[in-house]
């Protein structure tokens, strides 16, 4: 496997400047920074609700008794210590994405963005909360090929019911050809404004361009996530967010989702068919699904993998790297967190140097950690799913 070099250029250095860019760096890797939001002003509705702040701080869950805002007067505060120099990116919320905060109008707003360099405070003022206002202003953007598969579909391995969403390919319906199938995770994200809490992937657009250019065409499933997304996906209990769900999530894809949709639908069911992916957690249960089933799952998206909350995945890599032999796309941002982007290329690295695994690893110097960034790269991992199968150890980003 070639390996392209990511930073190209002289490497001779002074010692005694290397000594102390050196003193500089380790000083600014521990240096931690309280962070202090205020918000001034919320509609006139749900005073007596309780206000949470959802970012990349806390894998963006919007009910964490951790970051629910104080009362002080008519204002809402919190203080959140010991964060590390970085951008952090979040949004407002009553403890659901369907209470998030949003314009006057009803549009969604872009996530808040902070740059953090030294003990800071914030003021924010909210102009309106999602659910009180009808989306008139946001349009239904899902392509004609994507419909609802079940809006209540049965997990049986977790007791609970989840919406699925299916992608089929264009002239799916007037052929008897069968197709690849790719399943995604938060699948409210990926095809419909309408649904996606910060904007969609256009995972549907994406496709219905490449595939009517004469591109290999895939049924796309994704599955919405729920209010314990985290812990579905995530195979590691986790002191801070609890017991994990992660294993029988996989078990409800593999036992339950998987052969109803072999049943109901023409697919090519062998694991070179049958890929997987996602962002966030949603990448780190995609990856484990990789090493725990690599007899069902052939290929897979890793965006943006918070390996961070699962430091036993480096453990789990280690011992079956060995016997793996599928294919890999890792995507992480520069603009995220420095440990996402750390620990996804560690991981990455390991994999790609102790399996036969074709990995595909790509740093965007201005990627973010939001659909935005992912659906810009998402054409380019589908291409190479279903392509040439060549590695790549490292592409940066343009």
């Amino acid at each position: 496997m070639k390996k392209k070099n990511q930073y190209p250029g002289n490497h001779m250095f002074l010692s005694g400047l290397f000594f102390l860019v050196l003193i500089a760096c380790s000083f600014t890797s521990f240096a931690q920074f309280n962070l202090k939001l205020t918000v001034k002003s919320i509609p006139g509705s749900h005073y007596s609700d309780s206000i949470y702040v959802a970012g990349n701080f806390n894998d963006w869950k919007p009910a964490d008794e951790k970051y629910k805002l104080s009362r002080s007067g008519g204002h809402f505060i919190i203080s959140i210590p010991d964060l590390k120099e970085n951008e952090y990116e979040f949004k407002f919320t009553r403890g659901d994405w369907s209470k998030v905060e949003v314009t006057k109008s009803g549009a969604s707003i872009n996530n808040r963005i902070v740059k953090l360099v030294s003990d800071s405070s914030f003021e924010f003022s909210i102009e309106a909360w999602a659910d009180d206002l009808a989306q008139t202003n946001i349009q239904h953007s899902a392509s004609a090929n994507v419909h609802v598969l079940d809006s209540a579909f049965f997990m049986p391995q977790l007791s609970r019911t989840r919406k699925i969403w299916i992608y089929l390919p264009p002239g799916y319906a007037n052929s008897k050809k069968k197709y690849p199938v790719l399943y995604m995770h938060d699948g409210q994200n990926l095809f419909d404004d309408y649904t996606a809490y910060n904007g969609e992937w256009g995972v549907d657009e994406c496709l219905d361009s490449l595939i009517n250019n004469g591109k290999t065409a895939s049924i796309v499933v994704g599955i919405e996530n729920g209010p314990e997304r985290i812990n579905e996906y995530n195979p590691y209990d986790n002191d801070e967010y609890g017991k994990a769900a992660g294993e029988a999530y996989l078990s409800f894809l593999v036992e339950t989702l998987k052969p109803y949709i072999d049943k109901h639908y023409r697919t090519l069911t062998s694991r070179e068919n049958t890929f997987i992916a996602g962002s966030s957690v949603g990448a780190l249960i995609s990856y484990y699904a990789m090493l725990r089933y690599p007899n069902v799952f052939g290929k897979a998206g890793i965006f943006s993998p918070a390996f961070w909350i699962a430091p036993q995945i480096d453990q789990l890599t280690d011992s079956v790297a060995s016997k793996i032999n599928g294919q890999f796309f890792f995507y992480a941002g520069e603009a995220e967190s420095e440990t996402m982007l750390l620990k996804m290329s560690a991981v990455a690295d390991k994999l790609g140097e102790n399996s036969s695994a074709l990995i595909y690893q790509v740093v965007d110097p201005s990627g973010k950690h939001n659909e935005q960034a992912w659906r810009k790269w998402f054409g380019e991992f589908y291409l190479w799913i279903t392509g040439n199968g060549l590695s790549y150890q490292v592409k940066t980003g343009y």
